[in-house]
Parts: C-alpha cells; structure tokens; sequence
C-alpha cells in the first residue's frame, strides 16, 4: 500500500528525528535458505528511506534582559544532515516501529544513522 501524500502531511517530526519507511528485507539467504517473517527485524543494521526529518537540534536561546527588545523567542535548529529520499543505513536499536494506516515506519535518532545513499541527483 502507497501512502497518500496527504497523510504523511500529518506527520509532525520532532527534533533529531527522522521517518523512515523500511525497505522490504530479503526473504531469502545468499545460500537459499527461506527466512521466517521477522527474522530481518532482528538485524542490528537496517535500511530504509527517508519520508520525513525534523528540524535538527535546537540552539539555545541567550537570555538578554533589555526592556528594549522583545520578548518572543525564536527558536533555531541546527539542520539535520539527512534529507528526505535519502537511503538510510540505521542501527536498529535505537529505532521505534510505529505502524500508520496499515504500513510500517520507523523512527531514528539522527545519531542512529551510520550513513546515507543519495540519489546523484542531490550530489553537488
């Protein structure tokens, strides 16, 4: 099943975080050997494709108590490396399965990806 662009626009990342919708895992062995559902989830190493990323780490504010300046806080993020469609190499530990009108996705800390595979589209 596709998801609909309009679903994933309900889809609100946090902080470090990025989406991922995991790739389909082989069912079977470089030997032949047939593997039982689940078997894959237990790797250590997974991989899968970016949907969605949040909007990095935040900076923190510096406090200035001028009665001068105002007093709304504009919160900046230090943007994550990753971007969306990227092939993402991730250490399975560290990630949270969800599961989205019968598909499945994956939620990792950036610190969990050990690297990407990006379209040459995108190389510069």
């Amino acid at each position: 099943m596709k998801i609909q662009a309009k679903s994933i626009d309900k889809f609100v990342v946090i902080g470090d975080k990025i989406l991922i919708r995991p790739q389909d895992a082989s069912e079977k062995t470089s030997s032949g050997l047939y593997l039982p559902p689940g078997v894959s989830e237990k790797e250590k190493v997974q991989s899968g494709y970016v949907i969605k990323v949040g909007p990095g780490y935040p900076i923190p504010v510096q406090n200035e108590d001028e009665p001068w300046k105002d007093n709304e806080e504009q919160i900046n993020y230090i943007p994550l490396q990753i971007t969306e469609g990227d092939l993402a190499i991730f250490l399975r530990k560290d990630a949270y399965e969800i599961n989205f009108e019968s598909e499945k996705f994956i939620i990792v800390p950036q610190t969990s990806v050990l690297m990407v595979i990006r379209e040459d589209d995108y190389l510069g």
